[in-house]
């Protein structure tokens, strides 16, 4: 079996610079202060939270930067967004971890924004990205992670639907089985009907794979209406309906002692197609164990299942522990039937499932989430929506002008 690197969570990407080795950030996580476990979107009336333990021999000195970006998560290089005096978190404060923990990290930040000092403030609507940096060479970037903002100007009454999908026979009927969301807006007098631009859908947390309703594009399960004024609606009817994810919860040390151990209590897991299950997941969430507890510590997590003998692909681990990237980091080696992987985890709650897929040129592609999982229209599923549109204001740019967070249940 292989053993996994740490893939930094919390909507982010490891970058530890090879230029610096000194200190390396695990678990960092971002949320709001209104939600934990839910995707991070500021909205100006909560707070926006990051943490992270740092492994290192001596107290860090890192800053945070935030950039804002388009659409694509790229940052922008327009002057007029780069927000310069506003930007930056300077010397970060640290505590240190207890001492059952410091052979995995000593140090500890958590830090809330904007913050009381008014050094860092998200005056645009859109995606944002922090960096987290030396801070004497910001050039040295440590980790990064992403989240919303979103100053909603535009009240959408958002409506889901029960729908299946009738383009082709399925088989096993319950792929059919899919979920219909429902956009309905009126534009205020401010914007301009010719600048509204698509709708963007996070399922779950899933930002690497949004549903987008584009108006430049109709279909028979993506489209938009409007009524050549300032009426617009957006409708996405292919939305699978998925199941509840599965849960590894390893914050009971008396349960989970030592420092390897199986992700679930009875070893293997199997196919959950055809089973049926009513609990509550955290909508792709997780939750750490608390920075101060002496057993928030990391362990080496085995993940392994028997697949039926008619699935064929490699199969992958995705949760909340990587971001919900699919990923050929995370694919799971074949025993004897028997398909395992280790991932390095802090003690917690995560949300995770198995998918099916192909590597091919590094990437996982021809991703199937159902085969392993099943589908149907028994769980609660979370949905962030979000309005774009083109603003012409200060060099142009990708701005969010409507934002809701909907259950389907």
């Amino acid at each position: 079996m292989k053993s996994l690197p740490l893939l930094i969570t919390a909507l982010l990407v490891l970058t530890t610079s090879i230029f610096s080795q000194e200190f390396i950030v695990k678990s960092l996580d971002v949320y709001t202060s209104n939600n934990e476990t839910a995707l991070p979107v500021y909205t100006g009336d909560n707070k926006l939270v990051i943490e992270f333990d740092v492994q290192g021999e001596w107290m860090p000195n890192m800053n945070v930067v935030f950039r804002f970006c388009d659409r694509g998560w790229t940052p922008t290089k327009n002057i007029f967004l780069l927000n310069t005096s506003y930007s930056t978190d300077y010397f970060l404060d640290f505590d240190e971890l207890p001492i059952n923990v410091i052979d995995d990290a000593r140090y500890h930040n958590k830090s809330t924004y904007p913050d009381d000092r008014g050094e860092v403030r998200f005056p645009f609507s859109g995606k944002w990205r922090f960096y987290i940096t030396d801070t004497q060479d910001s050039s040295i970037v440590y980790a990064t992670g992403k989240f919303y903002v979103a100053y909603s100007q535009v009240d959408m009454d958002v409506v889901i639907a029960r729908d299946e999908l009738e383009d082709q026979n399925y088989w096993p009927t319950q792929l059919a089985k899919r979920f219909s969301l429902t956009a309905d807006f009126y534009l205020p007098e401010e914007f301009y009907p010719a600048f509204v631009d698509k709708m963007e859908i996070i399922d779950n947390q899933r930002v690497y794979y949004p549903i987008e309703v584009d108006r430049k594009t109709n279909t028979l399960f993506r489209f938009y209406k409007w009524d050549a004024n300032r009426h617009f609606t957006f409708t996405a009817r292919d939305i699978p309906a998925g199941k509840v994810f599965r849960q590894v919860d390893i914050r009971n040390p008396d349960l989970y002692s030592g420092r390897d151990f199986d992700a679930q209590l009875d070893g293997l897991e199997y196919s959950r197609f055809f089973l049926d299950f009513r609990y509550n997941d955290l909508n792709g969430g997780k939750i750490y164990e608390n920075f101060r507890d002496a057993y928030s510590t990391y362990h080496n997590v085995t993940f392994s299942i028997r697949p039926p003998d008619d699935v064929y692909g490699d199969i992958f681990l995705v949760g909340a522990f990587n971001n919900w990237l699919i990923s050929p980091d995370y694919q799971l080696f074949n025993n004897n039937g028997i398909f395992s992987t280790i991932v390095y985890l802090k003690r917690g709650i995560y949300d995770y499932q198995y998918v099916v897929g192909e590597i091919e040129n590094d990437k996982v592609i021809n991703a199937d989430w159902l085969i392993l999982e099943g589908n149907n229209w028994n769980n609660r599923k979370e949905f962030d929506v979000f309005l774009y549109y083109n603003e012409q204001d200060k060099g142009g740019y990708e701005r969010i002008i409507g934002y809701k967070r909907v259950r389907n249940l």
